[in-house]
């Protein structure tokens, strides 16, 4: 998982640096309230959504609807639809070696195309709009390429575009490092420029535009009878982004959480009205389950490890260092009494990388046997609700069972229940889970 951003520093130019707490941004929203009706949103279109001029026109006509009825906007775009891959293509093919700061700039750019072909779209409307690139907000980052984390947004130029009517169409992805060089946020930076951007200018809320029309109960691509979701919770949402669902992606999240921005995932290919991602506090009746989601992942077993103390680091620090993560992990205590079984799940992409270190580290480690195994894949059942209601995770082995279907792995969180199962049985699973937790749509 990327790094979480914690803290954003929000900066005015000709006044000093200030931290916005959650308090402060809501006084600051109340007191914008008072002096006028306006809204001020902040919009993100995905790849899809700007996938070529055609779209992006519709795009430029969403945005003026938001104009017209008297809204400020902001808009953060990506790419256009496989510009991205594109690029990383063209700078892996001139160096394999990481190029670090010039990778950036070269994948940088798909942004920078949407952002002039949007800000020109808006204006052959007839609409106020100017592009902005990274470093010129500034968004500023650490210097981490590739993988570059927000540590402030100098908000002071665009707010007061924004006040006089100009619309402010922002490259996602991207920032400005100490040294004055381009960086990228890695995986899902445009939906976390969106988030950090909405946060800084305390926006009443930040619109996710993509290809779906909200968060569904499961992929209703196999669970036919799944229903979308009107409101879900941060911590419902970040479970969900966590186990592969594609609407939002975790770091994104986590910071929209953090700073208490609203959540607004919308599709940009009709007017259907979308999911609102909220704080608990904004749900007044809690489902018990919200939702069942998967994920593809690959289990390792160690047969007869040492069970002595400090096996577990010797065994899961080798993996960090080579960022793999771990998920589930569960221990038995082996036949002979003295040594233990040690399973743990890994992403699908990480496993042959995963068993190359462990063999590696067989002298020290001991372990006598490693199976691994890809043909799996992790069942959730998530929901706020399950502080407060017993129950939940019988339920799931009930049904599992009365379906034959055998349980590998156990975990559990405060908010979420998942089991490891064979990956044959993904699709009945997801169908009985689904209806025994009484989320069939109705009718």
């Amino acid at each position: 998982m990327l790094a979480l951003i914690t803290k954003i520093e929000y900066v005015a130019k000709g006044s000093r640096a200030r931290r916005l707490s959650r308090s402060g941004r809501r006084a600051a929203l109340l007191l914008r309230k008072l002096d006028t009706d306006m809204v001020l949103i902040v919009q993100k279109y995905g790849g899809t959504s700007v996938a070529d001029l055609a779209r992006i026109k519709e795009v430029a006509r969403r945005v003026k609807r938001e104009v017209d009825a008297g809204n400020e906007v902001a808009v953060v775009v990506s790419a256009m639809a496989g510009a991205t891959d594109g690029l990383v293509a063209w700078a892996r093919a001139t160096c394999e070696e990481d190029a670090g700061s010039e990778y950036d700039v070269v994948v940088s750019s798909g942004e920078q195309v949407t952002a002039g072909l949007l800000a020109l779209a808006l204006q052959d409307l007839g609409v106020a709009a100017r592009s902005w690139l990274g470093w010129q907000v500034p968004v500023r980052t650490d210097g981490v390429h590739g993988k570059a984390r927000i540590a402030a947004i100098e908000i002071g130029a665009i707010a007061r575009r924004l006040k006089a009517g100009e619309i402010a169409v922002v490259a996602g992805f991207q920032g400005i490092d100490g040294q004055g060089r381009i960086t990228t946020l890695g995986r899902g930076g445009s939906d976390t420029s969106a988030v950090a951007l909405a946060a800084a200018l305390g926006a009443d809320r930040c619109e996710i535009f993509t290809d779906v029309d909200g968060v569904y109960t499961s992929d209703p691509r196999i669970v036919a009878k799944a229903r979308k979701l009107s409101r879900i919770t941060y911590e419902e949402m970040l479970e969900l982004a966590s186990l592969g669902a594609k609407v939002l992606q975790t770091r994104s999240v986590a910071m929209a959480m953090n700073h208490r921005v609203r959540l607004l995932v919308r599709s940009s290919f009709n007017e259907a009205a979308g999911t609102l991602v909220v704080d608990e506090d904004e749900i007044v009746e809690k489902e018990v389950v919200s939702g069942i989601a998967y994920d593809h992942e690959a289990k390792i077993t160690l047969r007869k490890v040492a069970d002595r103390p400090g096996v577990a680091a010797a065994i899961f620090g080798p993996l960090a260092e080579h960022a793999i993560n771990v998920d589930m992990i569960v221990q038995n205590i082996s036949e002979d009494g003295v040594t233990a079984d040690l399973t743990f799940t890994v992403a699908q992409a990480d496993l042959d990388r995963a068993v190359a270190v462990l063999e590696e580290c067989r002298p020290l480690l001991g372990f006598t046997a490693l199976t691994p195994d890809s043909n799996v894949v992790k069942i959730s059942v998530i929901g706020v609700g399950m502080r407060s209601h017993p129950g939940v995770a019988q339920t799931m082995f009930r049904t599992l069972a009365d379906k034959g279907i055998n349980i590998q792995v156990i975990s559990t969180s405060e908010i979420k229940v998942s089991v490891l199962i064979a990956a044959e049985y993904t699709e009945l699973a997801l169908r009985a889970l689904h209806t025994a937790y009484g989320l069939d749509r109705a009718g």
